[in-house]
Protein backbone atom coordinates (compact mmCIF):
# COMPACT_ATOMS: atom_id res chain seq x y z
CA UNK A 1 0.00 0.00 0.00
CA UNK A 2 1.33 3.51 -1.20
CA UNK A 3 1.72 5.74 1.49
CA UNK A 4 -0.51 9.07 1.35
CA UNK A 5 0.81 12.22 -0.69
CA UNK A 6 0.05 15.39 -0.58
CA UNK A 7 -1.37 17.06 -4.07
CA UNK A 8 1.14 18.48 -5.75
CA UNK A 9 3.60 16.78 -3.92
CA UNK A 10 6.40 14.55 -5.10
CA UNK A 11 5.38 10.64 -4.88
CA UNK A 12 6.70 8.83 -1.66
CA UNK A 13 6.23 12.36 0.53
CA UNK A 14 3.74 11.77 3.40
CA UNK A 15 0.67 14.56 3.53
CA UNK A 16 0.70 17.04 6.50
CA UNK A 17 -1.76 15.85 9.31
CA UNK A 18 -5.50 17.30 8.74
CA UNK A 19 -5.96 20.31 11.11
CA UNK A 20 -8.05 18.16 14.08
CA UNK A 21 -11.94 18.93 14.34
CA UNK A 22 -11.67 21.22 17.66
CA UNK A 23 -8.97 23.42 16.38
CA UNK A 24 -11.40 24.36 12.87
CA UNK A 25 -14.25 24.23 15.83
CA UNK A 26 -12.37 27.06 17.63
CA UNK A 27 -11.21 29.12 14.82
CA UNK A 28 -14.70 29.00 13.47
CA UNK A 29 -15.73 30.64 16.68
CA UNK A 30 -12.72 32.93 16.96
CA UNK A 31 -13.76 34.52 13.55
CA UNK A 32 -17.28 34.36 13.87
CA UNK A 33 -17.09 35.91 17.98
CA UNK A 34 -17.70 39.53 17.28
CA UNK A 35 -20.58 39.34 14.85
CA UNK A 36 -22.00 37.01 17.34
CA UNK A 37 -21.79 39.13 20.56
CA UNK A 38 -23.55 41.92 18.70
CA UNK A 39 -26.23 39.54 17.38
CA UNK A 40 -26.55 38.09 21.54
CA UNK A 41 -26.93 41.90 22.10
CA UNK A 42 -29.33 42.90 19.51
CA UNK A 43 -31.52 39.66 20.42
CA UNK A 44 -31.77 40.66 24.11
CA UNK A 45 -32.76 44.34 23.45
CA UNK A 46 -35.62 42.70 21.62
CA UNK A 47 -37.06 42.02 25.11
CA UNK A 48 -38.24 45.73 25.16
CA UNK A 49 -40.57 45.74 22.34
CA UNK A 50 -41.78 42.34 23.16
CA UNK A 51 -42.46 43.51 26.85
CA UNK A 52 -44.18 46.95 25.09
CA UNK A 53 -46.18 44.03 22.85
CA UNK A 54 -46.92 42.08 25.76
CA UNK A 55 -48.68 45.30 27.69
CA UNK A 56 -50.61 46.14 24.69
CA UNK A 57 -52.24 42.62 23.24
CA UNK A 58 -52.87 40.83 26.98
CA UNK A 59 -56.30 40.93 28.20
CA UNK A 60 -57.14 43.24 31.37
CA UNK A 61 -60.10 43.84 33.62
CA UNK A 62 -61.47 46.87 34.76
CA UNK A 63 -63.22 47.31 38.39
CA UNK A 64 -64.98 49.89 40.32
CA UNK A 65 -63.96 50.41 43.70
CA UNK A 66 -67.11 50.35 46.06
CA UNK A 67 -67.75 50.13 49.47
CA UNK A 68 -66.97 46.60 50.42
CA UNK A 69 -64.04 46.14 47.70
CA UNK A 70 -63.89 46.05 43.84
CA UNK A 71 -66.88 45.06 42.09
CA UNK A 72 -65.64 43.85 37.95
CA UNK A 73 -66.61 46.33 34.95
CA UNK A 74 -68.76 44.06 32.88
CA UNK A 75 -68.04 40.60 32.73
CA UNK A 76 -63.97 39.50 32.78
CA UNK A 77 -63.10 36.30 31.60
CA UNK A 78 -62.57 33.68 34.57
CA UNK A 79 -58.95 33.07 32.41
CA UNK A 80 -57.89 36.13 32.89
CA UNK A 81 -54.27 35.69 34.39
CA UNK A 82 -53.88 32.42 32.27
CA UNK A 83 -54.45 34.95 28.92
CA UNK A 84 -51.69 36.87 30.03
CA UNK A 85 -49.15 34.07 30.60
CA UNK A 86 -50.92 33.02 27.20
CA UNK A 87 -50.05 35.98 25.18
CA UNK A 88 -46.06 36.21 26.44
CA UNK A 89 -45.54 32.59 25.52
CA UNK A 90 -47.01 33.84 21.77
CA UNK A 91 -44.84 36.72 21.57
CA UNK A 92 -41.81 34.98 22.79
CA UNK A 93 -42.50 32.22 20.30
CA UNK A 94 -42.75 35.34 17.46
CA UNK A 95 -39.66 36.36 18.71
CA UNK A 96 -37.84 32.94 18.62
CA UNK A 97 -38.95 32.30 15.68
CA UNK A 98 -37.92 35.38 13.98
CA UNK A 99 -34.55 35.27 15.67
CA UNK A 100 -34.02 31.55 14.34
CA UNK A 101 -34.75 32.34 10.81
CA UNK A 102 -32.79 36.02 10.60
CA UNK A 103 -29.69 33.26 12.20
CA UNK A 104 -30.34 30.92 9.53
CA UNK A 105 -30.08 33.42 7.19
CA UNK A 106 -27.04 35.01 8.05
CA UNK A 107 -25.34 32.37 5.70
CA UNK A 108 -21.76 33.59 6.46
CA UNK A 109 -21.59 33.30 10.18
CA UNK A 110 -23.34 30.24 10.28
CA UNK A 111 -21.98 28.35 13.18
CA UNK A 112 -21.36 27.19 16.85
CA UNK A 113 -21.05 30.93 17.57
CA UNK A 114 -24.15 32.60 16.32
CA UNK A 115 -26.51 29.44 17.72
CA UNK A 116 -25.09 29.89 21.12
CA UNK A 117 -25.17 33.61 20.59
CA UNK A 118 -29.06 33.37 19.35
CA UNK A 119 -29.99 30.82 22.36
CA UNK A 120 -28.07 33.63 25.00
CA UNK A 121 -29.58 36.39 23.58
CA UNK A 122 -33.41 35.37 23.13
CA UNK A 123 -33.01 33.66 26.93
CA UNK A 124 -32.50 37.01 28.24
CA UNK A 125 -35.06 38.63 26.11
CA UNK A 126 -37.66 36.81 27.60
CA UNK A 127 -36.58 38.04 31.39
CA UNK A 128 -36.60 41.77 30.10
CA UNK A 129 -40.31 41.48 28.33
CA UNK A 130 -41.61 40.16 31.37
CA UNK A 131 -40.20 42.85 34.00
CA UNK A 132 -40.64 45.81 31.18
CA UNK A 133 -44.21 44.52 30.87
CA UNK A 134 -44.73 44.17 34.86
CA UNK A 135 -43.15 47.66 35.31
CA UNK A 136 -45.62 49.08 32.78
CA UNK A 137 -49.10 47.75 33.98
CA UNK A 138 -48.92 47.28 37.68
CA UNK A 139 -51.83 45.93 39.44
CA UNK A 140 -53.93 48.73 41.35
CA UNK A 141 -52.35 49.65 45.19
CA UNK A 142 -53.87 49.78 48.36
CA UNK A 143 -54.57 52.90 48.05
CA UNK A 144 -56.31 52.75 45.10
CA UNK A 145 -58.37 49.89 46.18
CA UNK A 146 -59.21 51.94 49.36
CA UNK A 147 -60.76 55.35 47.06
CA UNK A 148 -64.25 54.41 46.78
CA UNK A 149 -65.82 55.37 43.43
CA UNK A 150 -62.57 55.05 41.30
CA UNK A 151 -61.84 52.33 38.74
CA UNK A 152 -58.61 50.24 38.38
CA UNK A 153 -57.47 48.02 36.42
CA UNK A 154 -55.25 44.71 36.97
CA UNK A 155 -52.06 44.79 36.24
CA UNK A 156 -49.91 42.12 34.42
CA UNK A 157 -48.22 39.38 36.07
CA UNK A 158 -46.40 36.11 34.73
CA UNK A 159 -47.88 32.87 36.61
CA UNK A 160 -45.65 30.57 34.84
CA UNK A 161 -41.81 30.91 34.73
CA UNK A 162 -41.19 28.30 32.39
CA UNK A 163 -42.90 30.84 29.77
CA UNK A 164 -39.45 32.74 29.59
CA UNK A 165 -37.99 29.33 27.89
CA UNK A 166 -40.33 29.49 24.80
CA UNK A 167 -38.21 32.28 22.91
CA UNK A 168 -34.61 30.62 23.02
CA UNK A 169 -36.20 27.03 22.54
CA UNK A 170 -38.36 28.13 19.60
CA UNK A 171 -35.12 30.00 18.02
CA UNK A 172 -32.77 27.14 18.41
CA UNK A 173 -35.68 24.64 17.18
CA UNK A 174 -36.15 26.73 13.84
CA UNK A 175 -32.27 27.11 13.59
CA UNK A 176 -31.57 22.97 14.24
CA UNK A 177 -34.47 22.34 11.78
CA UNK A 178 -32.91 24.18 9.30
CA UNK A 179 -29.91 22.56 9.24
CA UNK A 180 -31.66 19.41 9.30
CA UNK A 181 -31.93 20.28 5.45
CA UNK A 182 -28.56 21.99 4.86
CA UNK A 183 -27.29 20.34 1.69
CA UNK A 184 -23.98 19.94 2.46
CA UNK A 185 -21.96 19.22 5.98
CA UNK A 186 -20.38 23.23 6.26
CA UNK A 187 -24.38 24.25 6.43
CA UNK A 188 -24.13 26.57 3.19
CA UNK A 189 -21.70 28.38 5.11
CA UNK A 190 -19.63 30.84 2.53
Amino acid sequence: MAPATAPGAAPGAFAPPARPLAGQLLGEVRADLRGAVLWGCLLALCGLPAGLLWVWLAPRADFDVVEGGAVPVGRPSAELLVADDAVLVLVLAGLGLLAGGVAWAMRRRRGVAVLVATAVGTAVAGPLAWQLGELLAPGPTAAQLADVGTRVTTGLQLSSLPALAVAPFTALLVYVVAALFAGTDDLGRD
